[in-house]
């Protein structure tokens, strides 16, 4: 076991074509009573009432605490989980704060959820693994390629269980069309196109008032000032009750997040380098659209196969395609399709009904990996490399020509202009 490093024990431990990750964790669960997990939320927003609906229909979890910079979001969250308690005749006692620090500082809660604008994920993660929480942390899970691999380190050095809010890794058609390829029922993979749609624009919303119970400089935290817009917290109502309409816009902006690169390469590139056998690996060279003829963002392998950003269909469906030398295969949200019907999951399996942004599969996933201090579906490495590989596209984008890339470095091939995204320095005297 001596000559044998991190990085190629973390890949022989890959099990099945399922991709599980099974690595052994030293620290014992201290369950609440009746082995009940008790959870505490970071950040209220639609994702986390999403999450709060899966993980609510799970026997044996209970939710203790929330945390957000908006007031208005905590009463929300408050008055949901009583809903959900009620509704399953059970009591709750639950206690929001507006500094998630106060959580972490609970004896009484086993694990925390992370569903804050990416920009908060990596100091939020790293301090929870400090103080012994186990973590389901929203996709992307950071928002640099530093901050991810300081998260990794942090989840093995203080022994905590990390799932990344992957979905479609517990979603029955994506798991077939994997297995498919690496069965290898397509024939040889020759391609895979994993379509997420363009990078992010520059921040170009107007100013507006912050509302009066938004702590809108911790909301910034350490990004540098930006002026506030409704779009990036879509307002809510208690009375009458409003949820959020849209999408928090933070993700679509290069100040604030990584674009659809990183919102849904988080969930598309991750299948597609789940299907080429890169998980703890990632992209030697990162080519941006318009670069000497070539049309989409493409991500090249050391094996020299590719993972391209292009539609395979006339609706530009968010889905990838594997293309193999005796067939292909498709795979969507509530969609399978391929060259054959041969290839499809047979007619009596029923797939995930879809519900992806609330399944319980996945969430229920982590909750067993917190009982059994087992890795879940989508541990924190394959997060981390995911989040490597999309950040990578946006940075070829922003320079406008290829990118080389060490996957086993984990660093840039002689770049130094490239290297300057390798993190964001962090203003308002925040540290990583």
């Amino acid at each position: 076991m001596k000559n044998i490093s991190r990085r190629k024990f973390i890949q022989n431990t890959v099990v099945g074509a399922t991709g599980l990750t099974m690595l052994p964790i030293l620290q014992s669960f201290k369950p609440g009573p009746n082995d009940t997990v008790r959870l505490g939320f970071i950040g209220l927003g639609q994702q986390c009432m999403n999450i709060l609906n899966g993980m609510s229909r799970i026997p044996g979890v209970q939710v203790v605490a929330g945390a957000d910079v908006y007031g208005i979001k905590r009463q929300r969250f408050e008055q949901r989980v009583k809903e959900y308690a009620k509704a399953n005749k059970q009591t709750a006692s639950v206690t929001t704060y507006t500094d998630y620090r106060k959580i972490l500082d609970r004896n009484d809660v086993d694990a925390v959820v992370i569903t804050t604008p990416d920009h908060w994920h990596a100091m939020i993660a790293i301090a929870a693994c400090k103080a012994g929480k186990d973590i389901y942390q929203e996709k992307p899970i950071t928002f640099t390629i530093k901050e991810g691999k300081k998260v990794a380190e942090a989840v093995r050095k203080y022994n905590v269980i990390f799932a990344t809010g992957s979905q479609q890794r517990s979603d029955s058609n994506y798991q077939h069309a994997v297995n498919m390829v690496h069965r290898q029922a397509i024939g040889k993979l020759t391609k895979v196109w994993a379509y997420v749609g363009p990078g992010p624009d520059p921040y170009n919303l107007p100013e507006q008032p912050v509302p009066k119970d938004l702590d809108w400089s911790t909301w910034l935290g350490p990004l540098k000032y930006l002026h506030y817009n409704e779009r990036l917290n879509p307002p809510i109502s208690l009375s009458p009750v409003k949820n959020e309409t849209y999408w928090g816009a933070w993700r679509y902006y290069k100040e604030t997040g990584g674009g659809y690169t990183c919102d849904w390469g988080a969930h598309n590139f991750d299948i597609g380098q789940w299907g080429l056998g890169k998980d703890h690996s990632g992209p030697v060279q990162i080519i941006p659209p318009g670069y000497e003829g070539t049309q989409y963002l493409t991500f090249v392998y050391d094996n020299g196969l590719e993972m391209i950003n292009q539609p395979y269909d006339d609706k530009k469906t968010l889905g990838i395609k594997f293309w193999g030398s005796d067939g292909w295969i498709s795979v969507s949200r509530g969609k399978i399709d391929a060259s054959d019907p041969s290839l499809l999951p047979p007619q009596d399996v029923k797939p995930d009904p879809g519900l992806y942004e609330r399944s319980s599969l996945h969430v229920e996933n982590f909750i067993q990996a917190v009982k059994s201090r087992r890795d879940p579906i989508a541990p924190v490495e394959v997060g981390m490399r995911t989040c490597t590989t999309c950040i990578l596209g946006n940075i070829a984008i922003e320079l406008g020509r290829p990118v080389y890339w060490s996957p086993e470095v984990q660093y840039f091939v002689n770049d130094p202009d490239a290297e300057v995204w390798y993190h964001r320095e962090y203003n308002n005297g925040y540290q990583l």
